[in-house]
Parts: C-alpha cells; sequence; structure tokens
C-alpha cells in the first residue's frame, strides 16, 4: 500500500488535537465535581461538549481541509435538520401517550 506524498507526518497533525480532547474531557470532569449553579454548569459544559465536538468533526472526520462552500452548506443544514426535529418531538411524546388530537 503506498502512502501519499501530500500526507505528511500524520501523528503530529493530530497527536495535539487528540491531547486537547483529552484536556477537553478532564476538565468537563473537573467541573462536574465542582459547586455551580445547575444552569450555569450546564451552560459551561455544553459549550466544552460543542468545542470538542467541532474539533472531531473537523480534524478526524477530515472537515477542516474541505472548500469553504462545503462547510458552510453543512452547517445551515445540520441546523436546519435539527430544528425540524424539534417540531416533531411534540408530535411523537403525544402519540406514544395514544392521544393523537390535542384538545
Amino acid at each position: 500500500m503506498a502512502v501519499s506524498a501530500n500526507s505528511g507526518n500524520v501523528i503530529a497533525k493530530y497527536l495535539p488535537v487528540y491531547f486537547v480532547l483529552l484536556a477537553i474531557a478532564a476538565i468537563e470532569f473537573f467541573l462536574a465535581y465542582r459547586n455551580f449553579s445547575t444552569a450555569g454548569l450546564v451552560r459551561i459544559l455544553l459549550f466544552l461538549a460543542i468545542c470538542s465536538a467541532a474539533l472531531g468533526l473537523m480534524y478526524f472526520m477530515h472537515l477542516a481541509h474541505e472548500k469553504r462552500s462545503l462547510f458552510l452548506s453543512l452547517v445551515p443544514a445540520a441546523i436546519f435538520v435539527l430544528l425540524m426535529l424539534n417540531m416533531i418531538w411534540s408530535d411523537s411524546i403525544r402519540l406514544l401517550h395514544m392521544r393523537p388530537f390535542a384538545h
């Protein structure tokens, strides 16, 4: 199997990202045992989760080296899908309790 000439040192590229993800996980673990208000802790942990998800998407799914237009088309599409899923959840809960029409 031939190695691509432009791949460079893969370990040097992905190892720092891996250590940053480990650091984010350690920070999340540390913050979970601190005395924060529930809303404050949720905000901090949600921000850290979004950061780690963005790193995973950008480097491990190779989206960091894609064209900007692909990235700008994927983000609105993902937001649209999440919003549409949010619209459907109420119907699924309503149908779960066998009440098909809201009164």
